[in-house]
């Protein structure tokens, strides 16, 4: 998976979250419902999905 990317979208609200998973959002450039963003594919953004996986949804890109 050489070059590979994934996108990365926000479904469920930060409001209530703690403030750790919150700036792990920003981090993968989500700010509110809806935002979308392409990461690339290592373990410093797996680690920053799996945190947050139960407000993201994923798909390749």
């Amino acid at each position: 998976m050489a070059n590979s990317n994934v996108q990365v979208k926000l479904v469920k609200s930060l409001i209530g979250c703690k403030k750790d998973q919150i700036a792990t959002a920003h981090a993968l450039g989500l700010y509110k419902i809806g935002d979308v963003s392409t990461q690339p594919v290592n373990p410093a953004t797996q680690g920053k999905i799996n945190k947050i996986s139960f407000l993201l949804e994923v798909a390749e890109a």
